[in-house]
């Protein structure tokens, strides 16, 4: 009975802070708004064992529709601080100007470790290429991805707002190394084919499709234009971390194997799925996708894949929660 009420409690806060949210003349960062999502992101940390899927029908569109609200503030706050930054000489230099800095920091180290794990056997290997869909107008992943711990990796940044990348393209140029190694693109991932069998990795931010359909849509594109044997790295969430970010499933990934999945328990939201494009392209039903995996899907997942202890990485987040789900035999 506890479970049940504390569950209620929360759907409870959420939709008042939802409620409050909707009524914001503007989700551009001032004390109103930052105090709001402050509230909300605050009442989803904590670790909890509500199934988002079991949610009533109006709780389910009020989720939706609070996903689409964060996602508007999230771009408004990028563009807001992408502008500070590149107002100073050396932007890159600036970074912890960003309130939420340090979470990137712990997420791209967690990234990278998750990866390093499963990229190569050989520990030396890593990726010359690597993609990120959906980078905005302040991409840190990049970023510190580029800065820290793939020093030779080129980046190519994808993004469908031509204006987030002339402000992320800013924050960069002035830097000798990045300014070479990091190129952005101004277009629909949709629209990209034969480009994407160049990358040894693709990450798919957790905004690119705000709804699951969307990004399942997404998700089809990459697995049929994807190199076999390549990665790819979604960001996804658990718990009441959901009501802030799209929930990504195993059986979302058609047309990949599945190699982990993560749910940080810490001041990081996203849980991180990385996964292995399969060797030869599979063709996805668009239109019958959810439909026809159904329960028998899930089985056949669970039958396949080999479920280990939780581990800890060698990296700083202190409280995680790690659920491996490691590969079928080759």
């Amino acid at each position: 009975m506890g479970s049940f009420n504390e569950e209620t409690n929360l759907v409870e806060k959420v939709c008042q802070i939802y409620e409050k949210i909707s009524k914001l003349e503007t989700l551009k960062p001032s004390k109103d708004v930052n105090t709001l999502f402050t509230q909300l992101v605050l009442t989803c940390i904590p670790p909890c064992t509500i199934n988002i899927a079991n949610l009533p029908e109006n709780i389910q569109e009020t989720r939706s529709k609070l996903i689409k609200l964060c996602g508007e503030a999230e771009g408004h706050l990028e563009a807001h601080y992408s502008t500070i930054l590149a107002s100073f000489p050396n932007p890159l230099n600036h970074l912890d100007v960003f309130p939420y800095y340090s979470n990137y920091l712990k997420l791209s180290q967690l990234e990278f470790d998750i990866l390093k794990q499963h990229y190569s056997s050989e520990p030396d290997v890593v990726p010359k290429r690597v993609a990120f869909v959906g980078s905005g107008p302040l991409p840190l992943t990049s970023i510190v991805l580029a800065s820290y711990h793939l020093k030779d990796t080129f980046f190519h940044n994808y993004d469908i707002d031509h204006s987030a990348n002339l402000m992320a393209s800013r924050l960069v140029s002035p830097d000798p190394d990045l300014s070479k190694r990091m190129l952005f693109h101004s277009i629909d991932i949709m629209e990209v084919t034969d480009e994407l069998k160049e990358y040894d990795v693709i990450f798919l931010a957790a905004l690119v499709g705000m709804d699951i359909s969307d990004k399942v849509k997404v998700i089809q594109h990459l697995a049929k234009y994807m190199a076999p044997g390549s990665i790819l790295m979604l960001r996804s969430a658990h718990g009441a971390r959901a009501f802030l970010y799209p929930v990504v499933e195993p059986e979302d990934l058609q047309g990949f194997k599945v190699l982990s999945i993560f749910h940080p328990q810490d001041e990081v939201i996203n849980s991180v799925v990385i996964a292995r494009k399969n060797p030869e392209t599979v063709e996805v039903d668009h239109i019958h996708h959810h439909h026809q995996l159904g329960i028998g899907s899930l089985q056949m997942l669970s039958s396949r894949c080999k479920y280990c202890d939780f581990q800890t990485f060698n990296n700083p987040l202190n409280q995680m929660n790690i659920v491996d789900e490691l590969a079928m035999d080759e």
